[in-house]
């Protein structure tokens, strides 16, 4: 019985995965016939066993512009998606864009990207950054959600074909509700859980909610739903990019580390550095075919 599969990924916008480069790996790790799910752009083929060069080859088609994900065969295909929001599921980090309408982007951006880098506190970080956008206009949310909101390609197709196969949909974020609603909503998920901006006429007040949602809480989310769904956590697919999605995807069945922070991905053995959320499905084993919506 086959052990593992690898899956080999471009990202879709240049659809440069050759059949060569697919063959030589395949021919130089010994492994079964390749699949195409994809034209070009994601192709898989079984393995008896990982082989030692994983990671140098792995640096090899990194340079080359592409992803290798190599996992174990059984169960690949998960029953529950949990994700974070902020520069996953969408573009941007939307504390920054808040910010900067507040006029302090700059100071606010440089504590997001340490504080996601694992170099700050969490909390920490987040009550200073809030407390910086005291007195800006509670309408400021909506003008970032119409004007600089872009969702990450693929994260559609990715809700509605694992749902549509039975799947169960989380946005837990460290951002904010009045975010993850309209984002959760948009996308299709089940659920989402985030922290709350407080406002007091009309404006932030600049502080927010107690308890604050961090790791801990991505990690107790994960617990909770995966008990209420009845699964373990081996039918889970996380996805997130900062420090605060380690605890998650460390206890997810597949954790994927999307264009992440070097210091998380360096974490884990599901980077996904050059594809889109449609990575998600295609290390299911779905093929292009087999999307839906999106």
């Amino acid at each position: 019985m086959t052990a593992h599969v690898a899956t080999l990924l471009a990202a879709p916008a240049r659809a440069d995965l050759q059949e060569a480069t697919v063959a030589a790996l395949r021919d130089a790790w010994g492994g079964g016939a390749i699949r195409w799910l994809a034209e070009g752009i994601a192709a898989e083929f079984d393995l008896d066993a990982i082989p030692a060069s994983r990671w140098g080859d792995w640096d090899d088609l990194q340079a080359m512009g592409l992803d290798l994900v190599v996992q174990p065969a059984a169960g690949r295909r998960k029953r529950f998606l949990i994700a974070d929001m902020d520069s996953t599921m969408i573009g941007q980090e939307c504390i920054d864009e808040l910010a900067d309408m507040a006029g302090v982007g700059a100071r606010v951006a440089a504590i997001t990207a340490r504080a996601m880098n694992g170099e700050l506190d969490f909390e920490g970080a987040l009550t200073e950054r809030v407390g910086l956008l005291k007195g800006l206009p509670e309408g400021v949310i909506a003008q970032v959600l119409a004007e600089r909101i872009t969702y990450t390609p693929g994260g559609a197709a990715l809700i509605a074909t694992m749902k549509a196969a039975g799947g169960y949909a989380a946005l837990v974020s460290g951002g904010f509700t009045a975010f993850t609603t309209a984002v959760g909503g948009h996308l299709g998920f089940d659920e989402t859980r985030a922290n709350t901006l407080l406002v007091a006429d009309g404006h932030l007040t600049g502080e927010v909610a107690r308890p604050i949602l961090g790791r801990e809480a991505k990690m107790a989310a994960l617990t909770e739903i995966s008990a209420r769904l009845g699964i373990g956590h081996d039918e889970v697919i996380a996805v997130g990019d900062g420090a605060n999605d380690l605890g998650m995807l460390g206890m997810a069945g597949t954790g994927v580390a999307l264009h992440a922070k070097p210091a998380v991905a360096a974490q884990c053995d599901v980077r996904i550095n050059h594809g889109d959320l449609s990575a998600l499905l295609y290390i299911q084993g779905y093929a292009a075919r087999d999307f839906i919506g999106g």
